[in-house]
């Protein structure tokens, strides 16, 4: 009988050993949790912060008047920036100049005669050809632009020229 009491109580020490070698894991994944907690929420407020920033700087830029707008210079766009809401005397010069080549071409179409584009014309247009990866680049930058009021979404799929002011919640910059 002895040696079963005692193959017990050693199956008893080696389950003792994993139960606490186990919570000490799981201090150590908590205080890992914790401290990537932390970090996400500063990466948030990070970026509340830059978006805030973004948007007053670009509200500061619409109330310039025109001789005003003449003298200061508006700072150079960069690839893949923050799209700013449309407003009355924001230029086009705004956007990165991926995003500005789109409402220039659909206003060059729009003088010609010509109605909305699919995502697909416009990037032939542009001269991305039709790639999958290219038609949604421009869809989503298209997209993008309509939600600011840079340019008129006419259906899902359709867009055409035209500006139109932004205002609620929806009028923060997206990137």
């Amino acid at each position: 009988m002895a040696s079963v009491l005692g193959m017990l109580e050693e199956r008893e020490t080696a389950a003792r050993v994993r139960v606490e070698g186990l919570r000490e894991e799981a201090v150590r994944m908590a205080g890992v949790l914790e401290a990537a907690e932390i970090e996400l929420d500063r990466r948030v407020i990070a970026g509340e912060e830059l978006v805030e920033a973004l948007a007053a700087s670009a509200a500061k830029t619409t109330a310039v008047t025109g001789a005003e707008a003449e003298q200061e210079t508006v700072p150079a766009p960069v690839p893949g920036s923050i799209v700013p809401p449309w407003s009355e005397g924001l230029p086009v010069t705004v956007l990165a100049p991926d995003c500005q080549r789109i409402p220039g071409m659909l206003e060059e179409r729009q003088r010609a005669g010509q109605g909305p584009l699919t995502a697909e014309e416009i990037a032939v247009d542009l001269g991305l050809g039709t790639t999958a990866a290219k038609v949604e680049e421009v869809r989503s930058k298209a997209r993008r632009l309509a939600e600011r009021g840079w340019l008129v979404q006419e259906t899902s799929e359709m867009f055409s020229a035209g500006r139109r002011p932004v205002a609620g919640p929806d009028a923060a910059p997206s990137v």
